[in-house]
């Protein structure tokens, strides 16, 4: 008995042609919600890689119980000054995090700057390549301490 076709990405296998944004996928857009036909709503290529960056970032390790080990312990720092070693500690979480659980990309450089005026505010800078087409791309995630007594 013949097996089902499977639907074409446009694209024959070993065609020598350009990556395309199905190869790297599609999963529920965050936050979850529906689109115009009430199916749940799919991001797809970098969109997608994007909220699955952000959505690690923003798990903290423990909190899905199937996967006991799936996030970045980013929290660990909001009780932390925003000084020179903190900002270090938090870029290694932040690229451990990403190298062990986003496999499609790989990541150049993880910069965390300070908001000036507002002291309780980091910025995450993510330098990476989407390794299937070489494409270099960034993210910025916000992150909030709790600032100092004194430094509202």
């Amino acid at each position: 008995m013949p097996l089902p076709s499977l639907p074409s990405s446009g694209r024959a296998a070993g065609s020598g042609g350009p990556p395309t944004a199905d190869f790297v996928g599609a999963g529920w857009a965050f936050p979850v919600r529906t689109d115009a036909q009430g199916r749940i709503a799919l991001a797809r290529g970098r969109h997608e890689i994007e909220q699955a960056m952000y959505l690690i970032l923003a798990t903290y390790p423990g909190e899905r119980p199937m996967r006991p080990h799936f996030g970045c312990r980013l929290r660990d720092f909001v009780f932390g000054d925003t000084a020179g070693r903190t900002r270090t500690e938090m870029a290694n979480a932040v690229r451990e995090a990403l190298l062990v659980w986003e496999p499609r990309i790989d990541v150049e450089s993880v910069d965390v700057t300070n908001e000036p005026d507002r002291p309780s505010l980091l910025y995450i800078d993510v330098q990476y390549t989407v390794k299937i087409t070489n494409d270099r791309r960034n993210l910025v995630f916000p992150f909030y301490v709790i600032p100092e007594e004194g430094d509202y």
